[in-house]
């Protein structure tokens, strides 16, 4: 049973439809990368399916047992984002948040998993760092511990390794990577369609108003799109 299925959706903005017709499966376990040309509506389908943002038409449906609360963001940063005054095991703490409820502080187990996930990242030795001191790897690093604490079994990242040096991407993919292999489901905006073929186990290709791909990494690869698109390395 799929953990999130999208049904003919309609997507747009202000009136304006970008993309329709839309359809596709995420199963456990599947590493779906998300790619297609500024104003294709990535992001938009990103925020439809985090609820943040109402379809046009059609639906957004959950399975498997998964709930909304289960769901990791990793959003683009925001320059005020970046200047964030608080430290690294703040940041990641606030994952937490929806766990807590009403209630003004963490517990135990939810202080122990901030603890645990900044260790699996790597950032456990700058914890009390503030974060808006730390290199752009170190933020995304920091931002995706707090998306962990957050998740119990899918995190939606928006082009995660952008504005970041080339070491410091393949870092980033390599932990994303890591985690997937660890039972995360991963859905990953990318213009990146190297990097996509290369990581991803899915794709979806998607172009002005239609979807020109969805299916496995090895038959978009075959693909029309992929001939035309992946030999071409990253889109702007």
């Amino acid at each position: 049973m799929p953990q999130l299925t999208c049904k003919n959706l309609t997507l747009g903005y202000e009136g304006k439809t970008v993309i329709s017709g839309l359809t596709f499966t995420v199963n456990a376990g599947d590493y779906l990368c998300i790619v297609g040309e500024n104003g294709s509506g990535k992001s938009t389908l990103m925020k439809t399916i985090l609820k943040l943002k109402t379809p046009m038409s059609g639906q957004v449906i959950l399975g498997d047992g998964l709930t909304s609360s289960e769901i990791g963001y990793l959003p683009q940063q925001t320059v005020v984002q970046k200047d964030f005054p608080a430290s690294v095991r703040e940041v990641v703490r606030s994952g937490c948040l929806n766990r807590c409820g009403f209630r003004p502080y963490y517990n135990k187990a939810e202080k122990q998993m901030a603890e645990e996930n900044m260790e699996k990242l790597g950032i456990e030795q700058i914890a009390k760092h503030c974060y808006r001191e730390l290199s752009g790897g170190q933020q995304q690093r920091t931002l995706l511990a707090r998306a962990l604490c957050a998740a119990g079994k899918i995190i939606l990242l928006d082009e995660p390794a952008a504005g970041l040096d080339p070491k410091a991407a393949v870092d980033m993919y390599a932990l994303i990577e890591k985690l997937n292999a660890e039972g995360i489901t991963i859905v990953m905006i990318s213009h990146d369609i190297d990097a996509a073929v290369k990581y991803a186990t899915h794709i979806l290709h998607i172009g002005a108003q239609k979807v020109l791909f969805s299916g496995t990494t090895k038959d978009y690869v075959q693909s029309e799109a992929g001939h035309i698109y992946a030999s071409g390395g990253s889109q702007k």
